[in-house]
């Protein structure tokens, strides 16, 4: 499924609605990730899910892509979120999720798997899902999360840095104010950029079908937070 282009994003302000046509396309995605057998039971099958997580991989990618664009019209909009619930805005890290989350994911799943089969794997039978991870996976993953946790902080530092210095701005030429404006869409792009790297990295590691399971969690725990935020934003508007 072909996600929202850069051109229906329009000016920043026009993002909101582009979010709102892409998460419902995630959803969808999702939904038919669901229905994929688990494990697959055939090459076919194998075939079609391989396909289905590109899908996923690649409406992240046009995500990035538009908000990208977006920033470049309007950063500040990019960090108040205004798509966003208030639950949503407060676990935000530079303007989007934390890529840290999505290993403290992965060990939640695979322990929560991993008990639920305990008898079969004491029995050595293999389940392929994220509760059967090898001990090569989780070593990398444990690589993978220690360079993330490092890159994180080199670009919370910068972040911090350029707050820093935002009370130079008073008094500052146009074209100064424009540098530092600058600056900030890149910091951003860093973030993103990141995301989006730790989840391909990820799912690279992983068989398809425990790509298929990381996924859908994780895709699960945005549909939750957003609806419940939701929720919470709505009850307090009553």
């Amino acid at each position: 499924m072909a996600g929202p282009s850069s051109s229906d994003c329009g000016g920043g302000g026009n993002f909101s609605g582009f979010y709102e046509t892409w998460f419902e396309q995630l959803q969808q995605l999702v939904r038919q990730l669901r229905m994929c057998p688990n494990p697959p039971t055939s090459h076919d099958h194998r075939v079609a899910i391989s396909r289905l997580v590109q899908g996923i991989m690649s409406h992240y990618a046009d995500y990035y892509q538009v908000k990208s664009a977006a920033a470049e019209r309007d950063v500040l909009l990019m960090f108040m979120a205004p798509w966003a619930s208030s639950l949503e805005r407060s676990l935000h890290w530079i303007a989007g999720w934390r890529p840290t989350t999505l290993f403290h994911l992965v060990y939640t799943e695979s322990s929560i798997l991993f008990e639920s089969h305990i008898v079969d794997i004491l029995k050595g039978r293999k389940t392929g899902d994220l509760g059967d991870l090898s001990p090569t996976q989780f070593r990398r993953v444990s690589e993978l999360q220690c360079d993330t946790v490092r890159e994180e902080n080199a670009i919370t530092d910068e972040l911090s840095e350029w707050q820093d210095g935002a009370s130079d701005l008073v008094g500052c030429s146009t074209e100064d104010v424009e540098r530092k404006v600058s600056k900030l869409v890149g910091i951003l792009r860093k973030a993103d950029d990141l995301r989006l790297k730790t989840v391909r990295q990820l799912v690279e590691l992983l068989t398809p079908q425990q790509a298929v399971e990381f996924l859908i969690a994780a895709a699960e725990l945005q549909f939750g937070v957003r609806g419940w935020g939701q929720e919470q934003d709505g009850l307090r508007r009553c």
